[in-house]
């Protein structure tokens, strides 16, 4: 009587707990949707300014409105440090990276369909699964190389090199891309050892200094509801950022990554209601084989049998543009990503 009653209570514990595990998992998920739909707000607004404004420009300012946050965080630290990085030739490269980042996605949101851009910039998880072998010493099996494989041809289905003409908005996603994934695999080999703040202001700081020496040969005088559209950039990357921490710390990272590629739904729907842009077929073709592939590469990632540095999963956030806290080193700090 006594061991039925046992066995009774550990499955009603058991379903009990598998409950709650799936309740905080959808919770995180919807939080996560939520936070890349800000994110998709915020790059509307980028395309929007950008018909009348470089992206210098619109960078200096965003990134100048992105400073109290930081200053805010910088006050709160209470760790008996300094702001010397501890990996400068990796600091450096990762803020280059994240720099140019900043440009080539500005640039690209500027002057392609936001379905395209997002489409390409959806690479960036084959990227760092590459990165990963020279930077951090990581296995890639089979099974991601296949995802890579897959996800390349997809780029080639968005692209279709002789079929459509390439122009300086292709390579500017592409480049995106790539820095985006550079920033993110440097994030996992040297966020352990830098402090947050570190790795947050360095990009920070670059972004404003060299945006400023280009800001003169490029301002155009802004009007006061563009002024108010950078402000409201900085707003909504920060709160989208929010939504994600939250939705890290509720839920599995394998659940939270994928909500990523809900951004090609909003695109498509600001991008026939405002900018009457209608993707085309191989388009949605494309970007459905890129989604998979980094699908593959996640849950891959997610399996127990899976590698320890997990590149991907470990640091799918958001591409960083310098002008706005990075999410990831906030992650590890909270102790929400692990920082193995």
């Amino acid at each position: 009587m006594h061991l039925v009653t046992g066995r009774a209570f550990v499955l009603a514990m058991t379903e009990t707990s598998q409950a709650a595990f799936m309740s905080n998992n959808t919770s995180a998920a919807l939080y996560a949707l939520l936070g890349f739909a800000i994110f998709s707000t915020h790059d509307v607004i980028v395309k929007v300014l950008g018909v009348s404004y470089q992206p210098f420009q619109i960078l200096f300012f965003s990134g100048l409105f992105g400073f109290p946050m930081v200053m805010m965080m910088l006050m709160r630290d209470q760790t008996e440090a300094n702001l010397i990085p501890r990996h400068p030739w990796w600091t450096a490269l990762r803020t280059l990276a994240a720099v140019a980042t900043g440009i080539s996605v500005f640039y690209a949101f500027s002057v392609l369909p936001l379905t395209q851009t997002y489409a390409i910039i959806f690479a960036s998880p084959l990227i760092i699964t590459v990165l990963s072998i020279p930077i951090l010493g990581e296995t890639v099996g089979w099974r991601r190389w296949v995802a890579v494989a897959l996800g390349l041809s997809g780029v080639l289905v968005v692209l279709r090199p002789g079929g459509t003409e390439l122009g300086l908005g292709h390579a500017a996603a592409l480049t995106g891309a790539f820095g985006g994934a550079l920033a993110s695999v440097i994030v996992r080999k040297i966020g352990k050892d830098e402090r947050t703040i570190v790795l947050m202001l360095y990009p920070m700081m670059a972004n404003f200094v060299l945006m400023g020496v280009a800001l003169p040969f490029v301002y155009v005088p802004m009007t006061l509801p563009d002024l108010v559209g950078t402000l409201a950039m900085s707003i909504l990357v920060n709160l989208a950022g929010l939504c994600m921490i939250v939705a890290y710390k509720k839920g599995d990272a394998a659940i939270v990554a994928p909500m990523q590629y809900s951004q090609i739904i909003w695109a498509t729907i600001f991008g026939v209601l405002l900018f009457s842009e209608f993707p085309d077929a191989m388009t949605l073709l494309g970007a459905a084989i890129i989604i998979a592939s980094g699908l593959m590469i996640v849950f891959r990632e997610g399996t127990k049998d899976a590698s320890e540095t997990t590149p991907v999963l470990r640091t799918r956030s958001r591409f960083e543009t310098g002008t706005a806290a990075r999410l990831s080193p906030t992650l590890r700090k909270r102790g929400i990503i692990d920082q193995k």
